[in-house]
């Protein structure tokens, strides 16, 4: 059903159902390249309730050109759903609402111009993440449909897009991967204009067997007891299946049959399945081929479906946020003692820039996020020392916008990196070119500022910090900026810097 039906149903109900439960109310949204959906749920003792689902075919990945510019056709069918979505949502009181868009929006080189138009209709940010984190999140949805056990599961979701393979226990992931092949880019690819063979299925299923190569050793070698698929194509097999009278198990046998029968068609727009939706009869057969191929490369027996997605996996990864377990501490830990930090010189600084910034916070404007940002890049400023001591800030920023950051959106990644690169000697051009980096800014001169401080030997030395748009003044107790003399040269240096970027250094 499309999301304008469902609101004229729903729309009163959800509402009623909201006030009369008096339950905080959080909603995620997917921007994926094939379909947008949204979930909307109720927070109740710790736990996520869906209250509504919904969801229309909007295929972005259609609309990416050979080179890599997403149409207007396309932007405006995203678009045009997003209102729908932005009407639901308004009015009613949520505590969190997260969207994030995955490969098609990863792929546009003009992405920046529909997630520009989308924020203003959506009221909210939207987060472009990386393929690996959608695999997490997709698992993390996944893991909470599962049963609690300790046995390990292969987990493959087939997007419009991209497809993520992931093998985990419980909640956590152990092994994640996002490859290159999608239902809609492979119907445009391999059955244009709705054309089909058996040479062009195959064809299809032989390029998934060749982006699979790379890494079913590694997953093989891994292993794991139990096999889940999610999303829509996996469904729509699920479905066919079920409807044809076969339980829920996905066997290799039972996909031979239906690639039959898809053969028996000249064009994928003739495909007619019990089961399966009209909106997905023309990119069925590049679903079923990538799923064959996965079945093969990873000697998949059988396979259930699982309802658990991306998006619930954002939910619960909202839930888990507020609960102080957030994945991303666990992400800037590890990619600290791959890089060999010195964490006890990366607490001092840590330390010393969370005091400065909770002492200018409300004359600067800055809020409880820059805090954690702040927080995340004192303590990985210095990865990049395990390259060189030459230019290390700018090799620890190289790693941190290139990394797969479980956890982080690109965007604060990008973010992340500024900070690091900015942390000693010049500032990044950006941040003094680009009116909207007026934040990053801030967030540098206090990281640059702490780790000054880092360096004197006496952690017990108080000093106060008075800022302004244009001033930065740190004092400290009288007599004692004369008596320390590497202090004072350090603020010396920092000075010149500080001019550049607009900022007047005051130190007494």
């Amino acid at each position: 059903m499309l999301v304008t039906e469902r609101l004229q149903n729903n729309i009163m109900t959800v509402q009623g159902r909201k006030e009369a439960a008096g339950q905080p109310l959080v909603a995620a949204i997917d921007l994926g390249s094939n379909s947008f959906h949204m979930i909307v749920a109720r927070v109740e003792q710790g736990e996520i309730r869906p209250v509504e689902r919904l969801g229309e075919k909007v295929q972005l990945a259609a609309g990416l050109s050979k080179n890599g510019l997403l149409s207007a056709q396309a932007m405006g069918r995203g678009l045009k759903c997003l209102a729908q979505f932005a009407q639901y949502i308004s009015g009613r009181d949520f505590q969190a609402i997260r969207v994030v868009g995955t490969n098609a929006l990863r792929k546009a080189k003009n992405s920046h111009e529909f997630v520009e138009k989308a924020e203003e209709i959506l009221k909210h940010p939207i987060e472009i993440i990386a393929g690996r984190e959608e695999a997490r999140l997709i698992y993390l949805g996944v893991a909470q449909t599962q049963s609690d056990d300790q046995e390990s599961r292969l987990v493959v979701d087939i997007g419009g897009g991209s497809t993520e393979l992931i093998v985990g226990e419980k909640f956590e992931p152990k092994l994640l991967e996002s490859l290159h092949m999608g239902c809609v880019t492979y119907t445009d690819k391999f059955f244009p204009s709705g054309e089909l063979s058996p040479e062009r299925f195959q064809s299809a299923y032989y390029a998934a067997r060749l982006e699979l190569l790379n890494i079913e050793q590694g997953y093989k070698e891994l292993g794991w007891v139990d096999s889940v698929g999610s999303s829509g194509s996996i469904r729509a097999v699920s479905s066919i299946l079920q409807a044809m009278g076969y339980d829920e198990v996905i066997t290799l046998e039972r996909m031979q049959m239906l690639k039959a029968k898809v053969l028996e068609h000249k064009s994928t727009n003739r495909i007619r399945f019990p089961g399966l939706k009209p909106d997905r009869q023309s990119i069925f057969p590049a679903g079923l081929a990538i799923l064959m191929a996965c079945f093969d490369a990873f000697g998949i027996k059988q396979m259930r479906y699982s309802d658990g997605a991306l998006r619930e996996g954002v939910l619960y990864d909202l839930l888990g946020r507020d609960r102080h377990e957030d994945v991303r501490g666990r992400t800037i830990s590890a990619l600290m003692q791959r890089n060999h930090v010195d964490k006890k010189n990366a607490d001092g600084i840590t330390r010393h820039a969370l005091a400065c910034f909770d002492q200018v916070h409300e004359s600067w404007g800055l809020n409880s996020a820059d805090r954690e940002l702040l927080n995340w890049a004192a303590q990985v400023c210095e990865i990049g020392l395990d390259i060189s001591h030459t230019h290390y800030n700018k090799h620890g920023a190289y790693l941190i916008q290139h990394s797969d950051l479980l956890g982080f959106s690109k965007e604060q990644q990008r973010q992340l990196s500024l900070l690091v690169q900015g942390h000693r000697r010049g500032f990044p051009k950006v941040l003094l070119e680009v009116d909207s980096h007026w934040k990053l800014l801030r967030l540098v001169i206090l990281l640059r500022a702490a780790i000054v401080l880092n360096h004197i030997n006496d952690q017990s030395t108080a000093y106060q910090l008075e800022v302004s748009d244009g001033e930065f003044c740190v004092s400290f107790p009288e007599g004692w900026l004369s008596e320390h003399a590497l202090t004072a040269a350090d603020f010396e240096r920092e000075r010149m810097y500080l001019n550049k970027a607009g900022f007047k250094l005051l130190v007494s």
